[in-house]
């Protein structure tokens, strides 16, 4: 084998990879965001997840990719991670699938039916009519096929490429040397493992050993192990993409390599036990890509077959190696009160739901409070406690927002049906309190990092709405929390006062930007600071709007705040007090 050979083989190589990577692509986008509602829908049970796995994998032709997926759901909370266990089998079997197709590149025979069947007799077809698609056709659906078509045409031109190149290396007796050294089983599998972990896909790594195979120099002793090296190979792109996520998304990656590694020991045990009782005579036999694709099938079936009913066993596995911060096990209780027992009692189940909605308001107003404080001097620490609280209160809008689904399923009382609508729209209101929080922390971070400073006149200015909203966010938690309506009526006055003290602020802004005394940098981070407190205060009046509509069921949201500013005396008598405490200096620059 010359260099003119390598450089042939690291080019069939090459269109491999592309071509199985159109074809995959094109696959995907064929499917659109079906794959994404059909794993939401179908893994109700681990012997559907399994199903779902392998039928998923076979359309887009990589397992690597279904997991991948499944890191993404289980991190956003799509998805549990019981329910992704079925699905990483399942792949692992529908990833078999390429092995089918690449087997056909072994067919022999002189039959019309034969040679067509040979993938270098119709994937030339499949190119032209792919190319005409994707030049000629204005719908993407047909461009996403010919995509396909395309990709797959190419995928066995690399393919025949490589085994061309392969094919002198059957009298190199240094190669045959090398392929008897992979007999041995651990060396076997880390060769297998390695290249798949360079490759990030398992159905390639396969599709090469296939190609090495018509050299007729491997064995099914040294194939063996290789292809149950590949499987676990392919767990590499799952673990370096649940890097930076949640830890049950990293549990998903962790899952996928035990499946492999517990199969493959299980496997290999099993089959040289078997070999040293009834010594099989195929071992020393070349190995086919019919025989790998039918190998690579056995292992995927009998490794699901053995671990499908220990899939709790291997989720305990994942938390082991994951574990839980004693903080974060803390934290879980309390949401035990959330049980699904307790939907047969739904006025005690909404109580609980209530008695957690506190508990996220108090921390809602502490993530404020810290925001408040960031503004005036950011630190990395107030950065990282207001993220943690944030994250949390994401944690508290899930819980609550599910179970408040699942209890309005019930047959409620209709004072117990009030209370749901209001805490589903409070959980959101405190949440995007929690956002807009974060954001404050992003705008304190820009003025920190860009060494922009406010005057100290402007400071004043900044430090007026700051207390206006610190004030208008007490009075909603303490409303909300105790149920006082005369709190809640006192927010929508100064909430009133704050888009007012907001309106005159960017007055001033333009007017500073007009003199000169301004920079464009810095009013924009004056601007974002004004917005996002804005915000908070529109939230804190949808709160109190909530507490009030509750107490009269006949209530409508906006007829109530047009009546309120058009009641006259109590209501501009409130205005007018807020605006004597919240008194803008008369002058500032920034």
């Amino acid at each position: 084998m010359d260099i003119f050979s390598v450089f042939t083989l690291f080019g069939g190589l090459a269109f491999f990879l592309y071509g199985m990577n159109v074809m995959g692509s094109g696959l995907e986008k064929l499917a659109g965001g079906k794959l994404e509602r059909i794993f939401e829908k179908l893994t109700s049970n681990t012997f559907k997840a399994v199903l779902l796995g392998a039928g998923v994998t076979c359309v887009i032709q990589s397992s690597s990719a279904t997991t991948v997926m499944l890191v993404g759901f289980v991190n956003s909370g799509i998805m549990k991670l019981h329910q992704a266990i079925g699905v990483i089998m399942g792949a692992n079997i529908g990833t078999t699938i390429t092995s089918w197709i690449l087997s056909l590149s072994g067919i022999e025979g002189e039959s019309f039916l034969i040679k067509i069947l040979k993938p270098t007799s119709f994937s030339p077809i499949f190119a032209v009519v792919g190319a005409a698609m994707l030049m000629f056709s204005k719908n993407q659906r047909k461009k996403d096929i010919g995509g396909i078509l395309v990709g797959f045409a190419i995928l066995m031109f690399g393919m025949s490429t490589m085994s061309g190149a392969m094919a002198p290396l059957a009298d190199e007796p240094k190669f045959q040397q090398l392929m008897l050294a992979f007999t041995n089983p651990l060396l076997g599998v880390l060769v297998g493992a390695l290249m798949t972990a360079v490759l990030q896909a398992s159905a390639a790594s396969v599709g090469i050993l296939q190609a090495l195979s018509a050299t007729g120099a491997i064995k099914f002793g040294a194939a063996i192990p290789i292809i149950l090296g590949q499987n676990i190979g392919t767990c590499i792109t799952a673990l370096l993409s649940s890097i930076g996520t949640s830890k049950n998304a990293k549990r998903v990656a962790f899952v996928h390599l035990y499946f492999n590694v517990i199969g493959t020991l299980v496997f290999l045990s099993g089959f040289y036990l078997l070999d040293a009782i009834i010594d099989f005579s195929f071992v020393e036999q070349a190995v086919t890509p019919l025989n790998i694709a039918i190998v690579h099938t056995i292992f995927n079936l009998v490794s699901t077959a053995i671990l499908l009913p220990f899939t709790r066993l291997l989720e305990k596995l994942a938390f082991l190696t994951v574990r839980d911060t004693e903080e974060e096990v803390r934290k879980d209780k309390e949401f035990l009160i959330l049980d699904d027992r307790f939907l047969n009692s739904p006025t005690f189940a909404v109580e609980h739901c209530r008695t957690l909605t506190c508990q996220m308001a108090q921390l809602t107003r502490e993530t404020m409070q810290m925001a408040v404080e960031i503004s005036h001097g950011y630190t990395e620490e107030l950065d990282r406690k207001i993220h943690e609280a944030e994250n949390r209160i994401d944690l508290y809008e899930d819980k609550l927002g599910t179970y408040l689904v699942k209890i309005s399923a019930r047959d409620l009382t209709i004072a117990d049906s009030q209370n749901i609508s209001t805490l589903l729209h409070c959980i959101g209101d405190f949440e995007r309190i929690s956002d807009h929080a974060t954001n404050i922390v992003k705008v304190a971070k820009e003025k920190y990092e860009k060494k922009i400073e406010f005057s100290d006149k402007a400071q004043k200015e900044l430090e007026v709405i700051l207390n206006a909203v610190t004030e208008v966010m007490d009075l909603a938690v303490d409303a909300f929390i105790n149920h006082d309506l005369e709190l809640a009526k006192k927010v929508e006055p100064l909430e009133e006062v704050i888009d007012r003290l907001r309106t005159r602020l960017k007055n001033r802004h333009v007017r500073r930007l007009q003199e000169g005394k301004c920079t464009i940098e810095l009013g924009f981070v004056f601007t974002d600071f004004l917005t996002n407190l804005e915000r908070v205060s529109d939230h804190c009046s949808n709160i109190a709007v909530c507490l009030i509509q509750m107490a009269d069921s006949h209530f409508d949201t906006h007829e109530y705040i047009h009546e309120l500013k058009k009641s006259g005396a109590e209501f501009d008598d409130m205005v007018s007090q807020y605006l004597e405490k919240y008194t803008l200096p008369e002058k500032a620059t920034v």
